[in-house]
């Protein structure tokens, strides 16, 4: 076979990708370069080129192009002499445009409008971001091209951070639905408030956020921890132990676990803290840092005599009143300690916490003990 004839075999077989292989911040410069220099009208592909300091004709500039057509951003091919500005990049890069609804049109380009991004959004979107291996096999069910699924897993992730709908919220990575990315320019415009577009998926709640319509006492655990400001010493050690040791040691037990800042629904917090300790299936007392607010809570929860399970990190003494019942010492004076103990510390709550769920009259603790018949009775 002629190297001709090889040549027009590969050119017929190559695969038609129909998904952008880079991210969208990748071409997010050349969208707003193009939108820039022709004000939103069409401009010549040798004068953007010429703008942004690159060859027309190079294959990083052809690759350019292509994804940007395919985040819908322009219209036209690498070989086309004019490049038109799509209406949703107009939005995304214009000047008349707010901020809000800028972040906006960038959640629609970058997820929504790409068949396998929307895809693993819509799935997860409220929970904490799954392993890689989940997100592939997400798109496998979907029957999308495997040779590309890497890629597309890898982008949808940059993607998922780059516009806001990935944050870092209590410890660990978490989808966050549209309205809790934008919540914070949507304060900011006036006459705006949550008011999206239909387009945009809205009402799944954030994964530990607790409203009036989706709180279920069954299938909570509730999490009582020192929770301290932003960035303090508390609030770190907090969002550390519910997002890399709580949450995964208690979730494949069907319980969600809730904690005190996520509570969304309307009404007094305290009042509703309250609630959560006496209803709650299971909670957890981290008694950490000797915090007052967790010594209260806990013992309303053992007043309760529902299951109840504590854990403390190394060094902090614990009270001689509940120091005779059992609780689970987390040694986190460093990470080289931490980290290779995780699994078992996981396991050691996963294990305490099926025995006191299987058997909720072996609870024990300083009530119980002198009054072993005690029962509480909620209205």
């Amino acid at each position: 076979m002629s190297d001709d004839t090889e040549k027009q075999k590969n050119k017929r077989t190559r695969r038609v990708v129909p998904y952008p292989l880079c991210s969208f911040q990748e071409v997010a410069d050349f969208a707003s370069s193009a939108y820039e220099l022709g004000s939103g009208h069409s401009v010549r592909r040798v004068t953007l080129f010429d703008h942004i300091g690159k060859s027309p004709d190079s294959g990083p500039s052809r690759s350019l192009v292509t994804n940007a057509g395919k985040y819908g951003l322009i219209k036209g091919n690498y070989g086309a002499e004019q490049f038109e500005i799509t209406e949703v990049a107009k939005r995304a890069f214009g000047e008349i445009s707010s901020e809000y609804e800028k972040a906006k049109a960038k959640i629609e380009i970058a997820i929504l409008n790409i068949e396998p991004f929307r895809i693993i959004y819509e799935k997860f979107v409220g929970n904490k971001l799954p392993a890689r291996t989940v997100l592939a096999d997400t798109l496998k069910e979907s029957n999308i091209d495997e040779k590309i699924i890497g890629s597309l897993v890898d982008n949808f992730v940059v993607n998922a951070e780059y516009v806001g709908v990935l944050q870092t919220l209590a410890g660990a990575e978490r989808l966050v639905t549209v309205e809790h990315a934008l919540e914070r320019l949507a304060k900011t415009e006036p006459g705006r408030g949550n008011n999206l577009s239909p387009a945009l998926p809205s009402g799944k709640p954030l994964a530990g956020i607790v409203t009036s319509g989706n709180s279920s006492f069954d299938s909570t655990c509730f999490y009582i921890t020192p929770i301290g400001e932003d960035g303090s010493e508390a609030r770190k050690h907090s969002d550390l132990f519910l997002g890399s040791i709580v949450e995964p040691a208690i979730e494949p037990l069907g319980l969600k676990v809730v904690r005190a800042d996520a509570i969304d629904s309307p009404g007094l917090i305290t009042n509703q803290i309250i609630e959560f300790i006496l209803r709650s299936r299971l909670v957890i007392a981290d008694l950490s840092f000797h915090n007052p607010n967790v010594f209260y809570e806990l013992a309303l929860r053992h007043v309760s005599r529902l299951p109840t399970i504590q854990i403390v990190r190394k060094g902090d003494k614990i009270p001689f009143d509940i120091g005779n019942f059992r609780t689970i010492i987390l040694d986190c004076s460093d990470i080289y300690t931490l980290v290779p103990k995780l699994e078992t510390y996981k396991s050691e709550i996963a294990s305490q916490a099926r025995r006191v769920l299987e058997d909720p009259n072996a609870v024990e603790n300083p009530v119980t003990s002198v009054y072993p018949n005690l029962g509480l009775s909620l209205q």
